[in-house]
């Protein structure tokens, strides 16, 4: 199953070029994952209350055609993997006036303890993602 979440493009959001400034993009992704786990049902805040928290291990993107200020962005999230320490997660950012892709990219999460070692993902939280998303 897909998420997704429209995003409008601010002045701030742009470079001297006037196009989305690249690592931007890693924000809507960040956006995009938060919006995700609530949609299971999970609320990041309470997990990080519980002793655990997911961080970014990893990040591919290809970036394909330019967004521009105004613009509205919708970004497509899906998750590719659910394994025992990690998620990957897979997008498409697509410009919604021409539904043409700008950005791919997969982003690999590990679960962590508080004092930042890896740790297995609950059962609760696997099953609700892949429950619901796989």
């Amino acid at each position: 199953m897909k998420h997704t979440i429209k995003i409008k493009i601010y002045y701030e959001d742009t470079d001297c070029g006037g196009v989305i400034y690249y690592a931007n993009y890693l924000r809507y992704l960040e956006r995009a994952r938060t919006e995700y786990m609530e949609s299971c049902g999970l609320s990041l805040k309470k997990i990080k209350d519980k002793g655990i928290q997911f961080v970014v291990r990893h990040v591919d993107i290809e970036y394909l055609l330019p967004g521009y200020y105004s613009d509205t962005i919708i970004v497509e999230t899906t998750v590719e993997k659910a394994e025992k320490l990690r998620i990957v997660f897979v997008n498409n950012i697509i410009n919604e006036s021409t539904m043409k892709i700008m950005a791919k990219s997969k982003t690999t999460l590990i679960c962590i303890n508080n004092n930042f070692k890896p740790v297995r993902i609950p059962l609760e939280i696997s099953e609700k993602i892949v429950n619901q998303h796989i």
